[in-house]
């Protein structure tokens, strides 16, 4: 019994130290067998095997007692109680450690799960985060290149504008021009009709003074 629980305790230890300490990949597989521990039946046998042992170590702590009672009232132990109560004070502590040291364990294994849970939502926030950033700097590049593109529209747009402008008072100058020569030409086709006039009227005193 002695030997089995020294080789419990020796071996929740270890599982101890080897989620507390780093060492390569084993926090890991430590971790994974404990969570395969758990799954299923795995707790309730937990929960029986400590059960049990609670008792036994009930047990020997009331053992421990007679036996000081006893010892009290003979006002000395025998050879044989006192092996006994050493064998029953060392199985209670070996059992009271095994304990407490798998109710550590449990509690080790149940935060370092917690603690790699939000770990890899940490990683899966950092990531979307990373991305979200990724994504407004596309943006504010397109932002920008929209900007450089608005600007030269709005350039050309004022240089044709202007081209507009010019060629309207180009027109308006063409027009006052077109203008100006049909009122010429109005001009020159009064004169030409006086002057028409003017020989129709010639070319008939010439007839009366022939006749």
């Amino acid at each position: 019994m002695i030997q089995l629980l020294f080789l419990v305790l020796f071996v929740e230890a270890v599982v101890a130290f080897l989620m507390l300490v780093k060492i390569g990949p084993l926090r890991e597989l430590v971790i994974k067998s404990l969570d395969q521990v758990k799954m299923g039946k795995g707790p309730a046998t937990v929960r029986t095997i400590a059960g049990t042992m609670s008792v036994i170590l009930l047990s020997s702590l009331m053992s421990i007692v007679k036996i000081q009672n006893k010892g009290a009232k003979l006002g000395t132990m025998s050879p044989m109680d006192q092996v006994l109560w050493r064998t029953h004070l060392l199985e209670a502590s070996l059992m009271g450690f095994t304990l407490f040291l798998g109710f550590l364990v449990d509690r080790i294994h149940h935060y370092l799960r917690k603690l790699m849970d939000i770990r890899s939502k940490l990683g899966a926030s950092k990531e979307e985060f990373e991305k979200l950033e990724k994504e407004k700097q596309q943006l504010k590049e397109k932002q920008e290149k929209s900007s450089k593109e608005i600007t030269i529209m709005q350039k050309e747009m004022s240089k044709l504008t202007e081209e507009v402008k010019k060629l309207k008072l180009e027109s308006e100058e063409k027009n006052k021009k077109v203008e100006t020569a049909e009122a010429h030409v109005v001009a020159l086709q009064k004169q030409a009709a006086e002057l028409l006039l003017e020989y129709d009227r010639l070319l008939e005193e010439n007839q009366n003074l022939q006749t």
